[in-house]
């Protein structure tokens, strides 16, 4: 055997160990040369006849990612090659056999009549986990790391190759799709737990138990290839199957909206597959898996939330040239709530912090969400004491400022007004080094106008965090009109260090992802002012795609901060740039009903202390008239949530606020949640093509108003034929 990305060896009891260990990679994917390579082992073990069986394992810190999604991409290319060639019937049927080959290999070991066994150590997902799967045998390793996972969900795919058809015999049904739907991955206990995993053991001992197991006399053959195997939940037609089929359907059109082919496909995979021989149901499993490969919508949400987001993360916007930095001491200045939390995830990453505010009380108190989170972690079993205690040791809180001497990077995080964060701004220079770099996190004033606070505005960058810090993946880094290469190279390597997702955006009020999400906020309060029923909107915010209704979305980030923006913006451009109705129903609201959204229990919502919360009755007689909801177009509700933003993107991309296509799209899905089945905001318009995208905003703004109207770019990219991905050809990592 020629194997480059497997160690291969037997023991004195005539088991092998296959390792996975590709060379210059940190994580093994399985590719066609993988699999190539594999196959070569199943007939080798198969040939030997001194060989019993064969342990698969991994030689890196975590089992595997699952497949190079950039294999998956080359059998579209390859297919549209192919029809243009010899017609779409040919090419679908060599799509079809291309697609569905680990399929065919892992059922090829799992029916090769010698035991194999998966000693699984770190993270082991999609196509990996399938393999595990194929193997008669599985022992994971008790390591906190360890997780097993179907995620492929997450990207607009599901379970291709044999995922689908082995998890849903393993285990009840209704948990098979669920655990599918959701894509989690699981710790080998959890995952032993629901009969994925055989055994769970200490990470030095996993290969030795799944040795001892093949000795031991291990069956080669799968539960669902022995004749008396019955179904965890029994037949799809029989009194069980009748009460889990019309449930499950439901959730599914309940939580995508029937916005994901992919997870009405598992759906379908499963239902069918179950009612059929294994071999049968992993060909009806290929099929669907085949439909799917295709869809627009895996197309660009595997754009989009794998190859782009990869590509950020590695640095694709970076300065070349620049060298690497890495932050050891962190000063944070600012220990309210954002702060505070920015203290958390840096320390969370292994940095030391300085967390600085007014007085120590305040310090004190930034410090203990810290204390909060972590104890939250280590209530859901994510965390332990230990790790508290690291993390807290690593926060010092304290009102001195000279204790930011020795920080290599100082964040500024006070309250949003021009005047605190000048006087921050101005105390940590005199105390901080004379090279080091200042952020600030604004969310609304412009970096360039801040940096004139500072005597080296080169040095001088935004990196602007969403809110809860914690949870949020995105980070806007804003380049002001001074802002060297030096200070953007260093923002971008902390970013990466902590574990998130940068976009590089250029200095301009509201900067990207705001503009974007307040319209979207903004066409939710008009609508209703418009009287279309407030429940209509949320429904309409949510069967569009967004994560939660544009009036539920204020609530969270604060009515009266949406009602200091309108009155902002009012001040600084003048009247007619915002909408009279837009300010009425924010002025009655805020400052005569003094509801402020979720943090005051009372905004277009009520929130009680017990239950759900629920729009606020008094709605109603906020509304200058009422429509008749059978009478509204609810298409077009979802058009105008949708394409409110969009448009606001393509102007940002306009301006050169935004240049790269792949940080407009993977920045509203990250930071504002825009749709994720479209690819993102730009990605919703190429799909579209700009010509029928610019014919609906024309419609929209003739109804509703110019705010819809089309710019000149994308005008322009209708009369071309244009795609942003064509015209705004991103450069590939470094």
């Amino acid at each position: 055997m020629n194997l480059v990305n497997f160690r291969f060896e037997t023991d004195a009891d005539g088991v092998a160990l296959l390792t996975w260990d590709m060379p210059g990679r940190s994580m093994n994917v399985i590719t066609l040369d993988v699999m190539s390579e594999l196959e070569q082992v199943i007939d080798a073990v198969v040939a030997d006849a001194t060989i019993k069986g064969c342990v698969v394992t991994s030689g890196k810190d975590n089992f595997s990612g699952g497949a190079d999604l950039t294999m998956l991409e080359g059998f579209s290319r390859q297919f549209a090659d192919l029809a243009a060639r010899d017609g779409e019937e040919k090419a679908m049927q060599a799509f079809f056999d291309g697609t569905r080959k680990l399929s065919q290999l892992y059922r090829k070991l799992e029916t090769c009549g010698k035991p194999w066994a998966a000693a699984i150590n770190g993270v082991c997902v999609g196509g990996a986990f399938e393999l595990a799967l194929a193997c008669h045998y599985r022992v994971a390793s008790d390591s906190d790391k360890t997780r097993v996972g179907l995620p492929e969900i997450k990207i607009g795919l599901f379970p291709g190759a044999g995922g689908s058809q082995r998890v849903s015999r393993l285990m009840q049904t209704g948990d098979a799709l669920q655990m599918m739907f959701k894509g989690d991955q699981l710790k080998g206990a959890v995952a032993q737990k629901m009969g994925l995993v055989n055994e769970v053991a200490p990470a030095g001992d996993i290969v030795a138990k799944a040795k001892a197991w093949i000795v031991g006399g291990g069956s080669a053959v799968a539960p669902w290839d022995r004749k008396d195997f019955r179904l965890p939940s029994g037949k799809v037609f029989s009194p069980a199957g009748m009460m889990t089929w019309p449930a499950a359907n439901a959730i599914y059109r309940r939580e995508t909206m029937d916005n994901y082919p992919a997870a009405k496909a598992i759906l379908h995979a499963v239902y069918e597959g179950l009612q059929v021989p294994m071999d049968v149901a992993l060909r009806i499993e290929s099929r669907w898996f085949a439909h799917i490969l295709r869809s627009k919508e895996a197309a660009a949400m595997i754009r989009s939330l794998f190859v782009s987001m990869g590509e950020l993360n590695k640095g694709a916007r970076r300065p070349a040239g620049e060298p690497a930095a890495k932050v050891k001491r962190l000063g944070v200045i600012g220990a309210g709530f954002m702060g505070a939390s920015i203290a958390y995830v840096s320390a969370n990453a292994g940095i030391e912090v300085v967390l600085i505010d007014r007085d120590q009380a305040a310090a004190d108190k930034g410090k203990d969400v810290s204390r909060n989170l972590i104890t939250g972690q280590i209530n859901r079993g994510r965390a332990t004491t230990a790790d508290r205690e690291a993390l807290l040791s690593r926060i010092e809180a304290t009102d001195d400022y000279g204790k930011l001497a020795g920080c290599d990077l100082v964040v500024e995080a006070v309250f949003e007004d021009r005047d605190v964060k000048a006087t921050a701004i101005k105390k940590a220079e005199a105390a901080m080094g004379k090279d080091v770099i200042f952020a600030s996190n604004t969310s609304t004033l412009p970096i360039s106008s801040l940096a004139e606070n500072f005597s080296r505005p080169a040095d001088f960058i935004g990196i602007h965090f969403f809110s809860p810090v914690e949870r949020m993946l995105l980070v806007e880094v804003i380049v002001g009109h001074k802002t060297g290469d030096k200070a953007l190279a260093h923002a971008l390597d902390f970013v990466r260090q902590i574990k998130k997702t940068p976009i590089v955006v250029n200095d301009t009020r509201g900067f990207y992802a705001n503009r974007c999400v307040l319209n979207y906020i903004r066409e939710g309060h008009l609508m209703l002012m418009e009287g279309v029923p407030a429940a209509m909107i949320e429904n309409a915010g949510r069967m569009a795609g967004m994560p939660v209704g544009p009036l539920s979305l204020n609530d969270e980030v604060a009515l009266d901060l949406a009602w200091k923006i309108v009155q902002a913006t009012k001040k600084d451009l003048g009247a007619d740039a915002i909408d009279p109705a837009q300010e009425k129903l924010l002025e009655e609201l805020v400052v005569k009903g003094g509801r402020l959204g979720r943090k005051n229990g009372k905004g277009f919502y009520d929130y009680p202390e017990k239950g759900a919360k629920k729009l606020w009755p008094g709605l109603a007689a906020l509304q200058p008239k009422h429509l008749d909801p059978d009478a509204i177009d609810v298409e077009e509700l979802k058009d105008r949530l949708l394409v409110t933003q969009s448009v606001e993107a393509a102007r940002t991309m306009e301006e050169g606020v935004v240049v790269d296509p792949r940080e407009a799209d993977v920045g509203s899905i990250l930071g504002f949640g825009f749709a994720p089945f479209t690819g993102g905001t730009l990605s919703y318009i190429d799909g579209m093509g700009a010509k029928a995208f610019v014919a609906l905003c024309e419609k929209l703004a003739t109804r509703h108003g110019p705010r819809f109207a089309p710019p000149k770019l994308l005008v322009e990219m209708a009369a071309r034929g244009e795609t942003f991905y064509k015209r705004f050809a991103p450069k590939k990592a470094a």
